[in-house]
């Protein structure tokens, strides 16, 4: 039997009052990241922090388009909310871009981009989702995979295109869109341009160690679609990406099985890809497009 005298004693007890402590606190770190994440899903911060439509401004619409002629089209989606998009056609034999843009504004904030595929002789059909410019609705995860669909489909009837002539689009927050797309429907071809690998990627870029990504409903998750995809696939990647990190456009790429390309916008952040990538960024876009679309059902 062993004396452990007064002083072991004392230094007992505070060990274990110490230990009290980290539990208590460790317990209370636990019950306010849950608190968070239940308050989180009550508020809707998908609404808050993923989603950022702007309504559709006609003055400001013409003058962006500077005189381009498109077309208005509205269409159904699949729940019968009435969606909008501009169709801008050049050659009928030319491939057809099917664009599924990011999280923020709507078809007019990408006026300028579409005026330079146009004159490179595509085609391009560009919608915006539920609750974005004129389409109806709120925006949702399970809302923009149907809006794309719908869109396809839409352009299937309605202008004739076959699917071997449709390239599917995916900026941003649109690649998840568009990887869903080339699940569901047949294409010759995909791009996905500075690619958001998913929410959860994102979120552990912003705070490693919290779980973040349990604020949120939504997944968007590029990543988890990747090894499925089948389509030629032409990663683009903004090589100083100021808002989604490079390394999830890679990690997209490397996980890719099918037939695929990848390509570093020299310069460019993640909203002035066509700008930075000038003249390259074309060929490599129009490139890609001609090629995939000339060789598919072979």
């Amino acid at each position: 039997m062993t004396d452990t005298g007064p002083e072991d004693e004392r230094h007992r007890r505070r060990t274990n009052r110490r230990r009290r402590e980290n539990i208590t606190l460790l317990a209370a770190i636990v019950v306010a990241v849950a608190g968070i994440i239940v308050v989180g899903w009550r508020m809707g911060l998908d609404d808050r922090f993923i989603y950022h439509p702007l309504p559709f401004d006609e003055r400001a619409a013409h003058a962006l388009l500077g005189g381009l002629p498109v077309e208005e089209h509205t269409f159904p989606s699949t729940d019968g909310l009435q969606l909008h998009g501009w169709i801008a056609r050049t050659d009928p034999a030319a491939p057809w871009l099917l664009w599924c843009h990011g999280n923020a504004g709507n078809v007019t904030h990408r006026a300028d981009n579409l005026k330079l595929l146009v004159e490179h002789d595509l085609n391009v059909f560009i919608f915006d989702y539920r609750g974005y410019g004129r389409s109806e609705g709120r925006p949702s995860e399970p809302g923009f995979y149907d809006d794309a669909a719908a869109a396809y489909d839409y352009l299937r009837s309605t202008a004739g295109v076959m699917p071997e002539q449709i390239v599917l689009y995916g900026r941003s927050l649109g690649a998840p869109v568009a990887a869903e797309l080339a699940l569901r429907r047949p294409a010759a071809g995909l791009i996905l341009e500075a690619p958001l690998g998913s929410i959860t990627a994102m979120a552990r870029t912003v705070i490693p160690l919290v779980p973040l990504e349990k604020l949120f409903r939504a997944r968007f998750d590029t990543l988890a679609r990747a090894p499925r995809l089948q389509l030629p696939t032409l990663v683009m990647v903004a090589e100083r990406d100021d808002v989604i990190p490079p390394q999830q456009a890679r990690q997209i790429f490397a996980a890719l099985p099918g037939p695929k390309e990848i390509w570093t916008i020299p310069g460019a952040h993640h909203n002035n890809t066509y700008v930075a990538g000038g003249t390259a960024y074309f060929e490599q876009l129009t490139g890609f497009m001609r090629r995939v679309t000339a060789t598919a059902g072979e």
